[in-house]
């Protein structure tokens, strides 16, 4: 176990330097990015070796760490790339590298002796057994998998006391083991497991379902069906259903499809905010948040809504204290974008599923990025359409501050009626409050 007073750490997600800054200024300890060919997020994700180093600077300056991810399932092709990118991590000064690969954890060894080694969830780590070969092959921390239950962490740690564990606590789930997927390579040719995902589980699928006497549903059951659902009030439009078997158990199953298709292989996000007490408990030292592909407005608002409850665990707050701010935190939660959420596999259940294909937590939506401040004048960089009387609030770091826009001027210093992102252009908004910081979020407000 770990001890009560050991401090934890906030292990934030960073697509982009830009990304990095916001996770650092919302709370974050650590973050953690990679290049795109070698870092299991090769879409959507901006880094270069430049910005490597400046982010190293930037965190270091702040007394935060950065770790970087070698986490691919190298091919031999992927070798002379990897060992020149290893030569260059080690001219510039990150905490730790994200590894894999026994063939890479090999190269790390050869040209960074000294780097300490983070085992990534893709070697799949669900037994103490497995946790101490890792340990004893000179890795300083495990990332476990997913399907790792609470139980099963406590076993490990009491196992190899020694070892770091780290634990995914919010975040997209996967369809398959760990991350293991090949439906990306075999529908699109694009390879999850060299970070080029295009995750088709998260896409709708629909039959070319026609009704003949050789149907396991006949027309009488199918129509059955459709009458309670419409009964329920639901709008199905044309609904199907299909019947199959999974072979070696006999086991029938229904695939059910209405006029948005059907979603049988989308998880639920992952959420363990109320858990956060239990894993310290059980051994975690690191939660990590998943979502390198992901907005700044939504990293910054997940490193936000965790650090304060894990603010309110180090400083041991009364338990109604710790639910009055777990309560806000989830609030929050539910204010950005997720598919509904599941406790995911931590208690030993199945993590639900989100049939429906649906996206939850869109009360709130992203205006713009506060770049700078100069008294009420904010210099902002905007995504979607602003308007002066729109209703909005500027998300700090560790409060939400209502605000009201008094104009809109465009780098010209024209006043404007609206302000508009996707052109790079920035804007100044003067509003009726002080002391608001840079770095800062501003969001519309239902």
């Amino acid at each position: 176990m770990t001890k009560k007073n050991q401090k934890i750490e906030l292990l934030a997600p960073a697509g982009s330097l830009e990304k990095l800054k916001y996770a650092i200024a919302y709370g974050a300890d650590a973050v953690y990015c990679g290049l795109p060919s070698v870092s299991m997020r090769a879409r959507i994700n901006a880094f270069s070796e430049n910005d490597l180093k400046d982010a190293c600077e930037f965190a270091h300056a702040r007394g935060k760490k950065i770790y970087v991810t070698l986490n691919i399932y190298a091919h031999t092709y992927h070798l002379p790339i990897i060992e020149k990118h290893l030569k260059f991590l080690k001219t510039i000064s990150v905490d730790a590298l994200i590894v894999s690969d026994p063939g890479i954890i090999m190269l790390v060894r050869k040209h960074l002796p000294k780097m300490p080694i983070h085992l990534s969830t893709q070697a799949n780590t669900t037994n103490w057994q497995a946790a101490k070969f890792w340990y004893q092959q000179g890795v300083e921390r495990v990332v476990l998998a997913r399907e790792v239950t609470l139980e099963d962490i406590a076993e490990i740690k009491k196992r190899v006391p020694k070892l770091e564990l780290e634990y995914f606590v919010h975040g997209a789930m996967c369809m398959s083991y760990s991350g293991r997927c090949i439906l990306s390579k075999w529908m699109n040719n694009k390879s999850a497991n060299l970070g080029d995902c295009t995750q088709p589980c998260r896409w709708g699928y629909k039959t070319n379902f026609q009704l003949n006497p050789n149907d396991s549903i006949s027309k009488k059951n199918l129509k059955s069906e459709i009458k309670k659902l419409d009964s329920a009030g639901c709008d199905c439009g044309e609904y199907k259903t299909m019947e199959i078997t999974e072979v070696q158990s006999g086991r029938p199953m229904i695939l059910e499809e209405d006029s948005h298709g059907t979603y049988f292989f989308n998880s639920k996000d992952l959420n363990l905010l109320s858990h956060l007490q239990e894993l310290k408990n059980a051994g975690v030292t690191s939660f990590k948040i998943e979502g390198r592909n992901k907005s700044a407005f939504y990293v910054s608002g997940v490193v936000r809504a965790y650090r304060q409850v894990l603010d309110a665990i180090e400083a041991q707050k009364t338990a109604p204290q710790l639910r009055k701010i777990q309560k806000w935190a989830n609030d929050e939660l539910n204010k950005t974008v997720n598919r509904g959420y599941t406790k995911g596999f931590l208690l030993g259940d199945e993590p639900e599923h989100n049939f429906e294909g649906g996206m939850a937590g869109k009360n709130s939506q992203s205006v713009g990025e506060i770049i700078s401040v100069d008294g009420k004048i904010l210099k902002v960089k905007v995504h979607n359409a602003l308007y002066a009387k729109d209703s909005v609030e500027v998300m700090a770091k560790d409060k939400n501050i209502p605000i009201k826009i008094l104009s809109i001027k465009n780098e010209q210093n024209e006043e404007v009626a609206s302000a508009h992102g996707g052109h790079g252009n920035l804007y100044f908004i003067t509003i009726n409050k002080k002391d608001i910081e840079a770095y800062s979020l501003i969001r519309k407000v239902a």
